[in-house]
């Protein structure tokens, strides 16, 4: 996979979605979702963990910074990649599921067994514990393919960091994307993702977000200065 230093990540470049679906298909690392908000607060940790393991742009952030570079690359928000991967490996690979509250994430496996039949599911829990070591014992024992992790980050990347190295598996942070898969939260109508503008309509219906929003602003204009 090609990679560019975009903010301190190594990011990988997204020609296809298929393209890269295809290319993890062996892969046992950990996978970080790239936004603007995450090359903004600039995390020591979860940078250095893109040199060896799998960042990509999730977000159009990502994507222009990506441009100012002179290079192209494609969005790919993980809300979108992690259903996408399961879709083309339901038959394929086990899974196992970590993350959000226990009504979420009972949810989560009801949905997904009803959506995809063939789907092998090792175990899952709500993503409400001290330390990840607490069920890396049930990881080994199971010894899922794939782990899919929605925690927020940085907690994700803690946690897919602390089981990566009791188990190797491709680990998968996804944020707040079990709340959407089950109608928990909404996403933006398709026309603010389409340009671009899926922050405004997040902070419209989510006012406390106005600090978080004017990280991405100042990213923005970072952006414009080549500064990213």
């Amino acid at each position: 996979m090609l990679k560019l230093r975009v903010g301190g990540f190594d990011v990988c470049l997204i020609n296809s979605r298929l393209e890269f679906l295809r290319e993890l298909s062996g892969v046992k690392k950990i996978l970080i979702a790239v936004n603007a908000e995450k090359l903004s607060n600039r995390n020591y940790g979860i940078s250095e963990m893109s040199r060896s393991h799998i960042a990509y742009p999730d977000g159009i952030g990502a994507v222009l910074a990506i441009r100012r570079k002179g290079c192209a690359s494609i969005n790919y928000p993980g809300v979108e990649l992690w259903l996408d991967f399961v879709r083309l490996y339901q038959d394929k690979k086990t899974f196992y599921l970590i993350g959000s509250t226990q009504h979420i994430i009972d949810a989560t496996v009801s949905k997904l067994k009803t959506e995809f039949p063939k789907i092998k599911i090792m175990g899952y829990r709500n993503g409400y514990f001290d330390s990840a070591s607490e069920i890396a014992s049930e990881i080994c024992v199971h010894k899922p393919d794939v782990i899919l992790v929605a925690q927020g980050s940085p907690r994700q990347e803690i946690t897919m960091s602390t089981l990566h190295s009791q188990h190797a598996a491709l680990y998968i942070g996804l944020g707040g994307s079990f709340d959407i898969y089950v109608g928990n939260k909404k996403r933006a109508p398709i026309i603010f993702r389409r340009f671009g503008f899926e922050w405004l309509y997040r902070l419209a219906k989510e006012p406390a977000r106005i600090k978080r929003q004017l990280v991405l602003m100042k990213f923005g204009v970072l952006v414009l200065l080549n500064k990213h």
